[in-house]
């Protein structure tokens, strides 16, 4: 599933009022503890800035360790 800022900003919105019930476009989400939608959060938020940040690509270097004499 792909997530949005607005999933984000949903669970963000459930935590400062302290309710563990979230609705999300089409689907009703019970959260056991405050902590598993904590988790959850924190989960969407990792989720968001790998896919904005991909990261490098693998870099391979390779040395020669001649004598530098042709």
């Amino acid at each position: 599933m792909a997530f949005t800022q607005a999933d984000i900003d949903t669970l963000e919105r459930a935590i400062a009022k302290g309710v563990r019930v979230v609705q999300f476009a089409d689907r009703k989400v019970e959260y056991g503890s405050f902590k598993e939608l904590q988790a959850a959060r924190d989960a969407i938020k990792a989720e968001l800035t790998k896919q904005a940040h991909p990261g490098r690509a693998k870099q391979v270097l390779f040395y020669h360790a001649g004598k530098g004499i042709e």
